[in-house]
């Protein structure tokens, strides 16, 4: 892969396991996008819905596609010419990456993004078997075919990006997770106070501005439609039928 020179002599062209950083950043964002327009039009197709599937209060990302695909790519590269091994290796790893984003995502979102108890061989419901198996053929067309295309869109990136534009992409993903998990408490706190009848608290004028200039609650609704939490019954509400 040819790279401009400052990003050839800079740390960005460090490789993990043959993969240099400025790939991984690349992968990353390309598949989260490509993953919010498949799962956009996969959500249409089975509710009849357009609504917004991202995973970030800025820009077109849903990351766990661009977290999944650069982490299968990283770990599953160098068995590229044994479609065997990506089949067992992305059993595996796939498994295994499904298992902690589903506690991730339960962490931030406050609700599971997928639920397989209902599936024969699952474990605690967050991976089956029939999914695992899923992630065996997905690596293999990931590896095999989707990442020499990809490579080819980064080639023609890389012509014209330079050292100073990728820093600014980091640091605009860095503060659009740190926004995205602050908006989102800020919207979660809201909405469990008023389900409970808790006396609202009192903020400080900043908070109050973010609250109702910068993240409104109608803002909020729309970016995250499906945000729940659980209350103190088990159930899942939707902060959406709060607010």
């Amino acid at each position: 892969m040819k790279v401009n020179k400052d990003i050839k002599d800079s740390k960005f062209n460090i490789k993990i396991l043959g993969i240099s950083i400025h790939e991984i950043l690349w992968y990353f964002i390309l598949f989260s996008i490509v993953g919010l327009i498949l799962e956009t039009v996969y959500c249409y197709q089975t509710t009849g819905i357009f609504e917004s599937r991202k995973g970030l209060i800025y820009g077109p990302f849903c990351p766990i596609y661009g977290v999944g695909a650069t982490f299968l790519i990283v770990l599953l590269n160098k068995y590229k010419d044994n479609p065997i091994l990506l089949f067992l290796y992305g059993i595996l790893l796939g498994s295994i990456l499904e298992y902690f984003l589903s506690f991730a995502l339960e962490a931030l979102y406050g609700t599971r993004f997928w639920e397989y108890s209902y599936l024969r061989f699952d474990l605690n419901g967050r991976i089956s078997l029939v999914y695992s198996l899923f992630w065996g053929v997905l690596s293999i067309f990931l590896i095999r075919w989707l990442k020499p295309l990809v490579d080819k869109i980064i080639d023609k990136l890389t012509t014209k990006l330079t050292l100073r534009l990728e820093i600014v992409v980091i640091t605009f993903l860095v503060f659009d997770l740190f926004a995205t998990i602050y908006s989102i408490s800020l919207y979660k706190t809201k909405a469990i106070d008023k389900y409970y009848n808790l006396p609202s608290k009192s903020s400080s004028k900043f908070e109050t501005f973010v609250k109702n200039k910068i993240f409104p609650d109608s803002y909020m609704k729309k970016s995250f439609p499906n945000l729940r939490f659980i209350d103190s019954n088990g159930n899942e509400v939707y902060i959406r039928d709060i607010l």
